[in-house]
Order: C-alpha cells, then structure tokens, then sequence
C-alpha cells in the first residue's frame, strides 16, 4: 500500500475529486494547504481545448499580461544595435546583443535554459535566423504576432518583466500555464485565474466548431488540482 505523507494526506482530506469548485473556493484551499510549506508555490492552471493543433486553423497561441504578474522573476534577451540596445540595457534586458550576442549562443558560451523570454528589433531578424534551430525548441524565437519582435524594445521588456506570460496549446489541446504565487492574496489569484481563462476565450480560433474550453483545473505546486466551474469563470461561450 502507497504511503504518504501527512501533508499530501490533508490535501486530498481537502478536496473531493468530484466537484466543481469556484475560483474563490479553490484557490482558498490551495492557499490554505500551501500554509503547511516552507516556499512559495506556483498556482499552475490548466485548460483543456478541443483545439486539434495538427491543423493550422485551430492553433491556439499568445500572449497576454495577467494583472497581478506572475510573481516570477523574468530573465530577458534582447537582439538589438546601437541606441536599441542601450534602451533594452536601460529597461533591466538581462542579456543584450546583436551578431555577439548569436555568436556566444552557438558557441555555447551562454545557456540558453535561464532565458524566459527573447525579443528582438525587426533588423535583427536576419541574425536570428541562424538561430531558429537553438531558438525555436526552447519556445524562445521571436515572434512579430506575439510582440517579440518589436522596434519599442523598452515596452516590451516591461511587458516581460511585468507578468506577461505567453500560450500555447500542447499537441493534446492542453495549454498550461503558472498565474501567480501562493503568497498573493485570493482575490489576486483569483482575478489572474479568471483574466488568463478569458484571455484563451478570446483566442479561439476560428477553425474550432463546438465547445472550445472543455475543462479548466488549477493546482499548486505541491496541492492537489481541482476542476473548476466553468460557466462561474465567463461570461459566455
């Protein structure tokens, strides 16, 4: 018989499996149950589409800023020459460069596995090219549609830095995503989790017939994960 401990014991003491919890209901265990640790958990949400990805019609992908933030510190790149790259030092970019900067990256003089997110001018793009293949399976190649590639480097950085978190819908039609801290009150998670749920709405796309979000469930880092009452999350479908 499977042992446990007496925390993961609470948490599913805590929870009936069953039900269909309101944000505020969920998110009052998670923050209850995250008491009995000793760092700050991660509010991880998932949302179950009926996106099928394999066609190009119904690819579910953004970008979009929670309220609250994340309450995760954001490690910036930034492509970019001359004044463009002094800005994006100004604005707190981690990293900044043109052909040095690609240069460092393939030589591997520069890990690729602390990035969170790479912006670049639209000049740069030529530079960046020889990167797709190093860029593009960690999800760090820039992208004009998500306002990565951008002359306004500064506003960009910002977004980043200020809680902006991108989408992406798995090969199941799952897209997952952390939106916030246990240390943020409930009403702030609670306002996150609605806002990234509206935020997939509006990014239906328009390939998809039906019911387009099936299930939304949020969890912690180390809590259990509880489905949640769709229709209580928008306003419409």
């Amino acid at each position: 018989m499977a042992k446990y401990s007496k925390n993961a014991k609470k948490a599913m003491e805590a929870v009936d499996r069953e039900k269909f919890y309101t944000a505020e209901e969920a998110v009052k265990i998670l923050k209850d149950l995250s008491s009995n640790y000793k760092f700050d958990q991660t509010i991880d949400i998932s949302i179950n589409t009926s996106a099928d990805v394999r066609h190009a019609d119904q690819v579910v992908r953004g970008m979009t800023e929670l309220p609250n933030g994340t309450g995760k510190s954001v490690t910036v790149m930034v492509f970019a020459r001359d004044e463009k790259a002094k800005e994006a030092q100004a604005a707190g970019a981690d990293h900044v460069g043109a052909e040095d900067l690609a240069e460092k990256i393939q030589k591997g003089e520069l890990s690729l596995n602390g990035i969170d997110r790479c912006i670049a001018t639209p000049d740069m793009m030529p530079v960046l090219g020889r990167l797709g293949k190093t860029l593009g399976p960690k999800g760090l190649m820039p992208n004009p549609k998500l306002g990565t590639v951008t002359p306004d480097v500064k506003k960009a950085i910002e977004s980043a830095k200020g809680g902006a978190i991108e989408f992406r819908a798995e090969k199941a039609g799952i897209i997952h995503a952390g939106v916030g801290k246990a240390s943020f009150t409930e009403e702030q998670i609670v306002e996150n989790v609605r806002y990234f749920v509206n935020a997939i709405q509006k990014a239906r796309p328009s390939g998809i017939k039906g019911t387009f979000i099936q299930k939304v469930s949020i969890s912690s880092t180390m809590g259990p994960g509880m489905k949640l009452n769709i229709s209580s999350l928008v306003a419409s479908f």
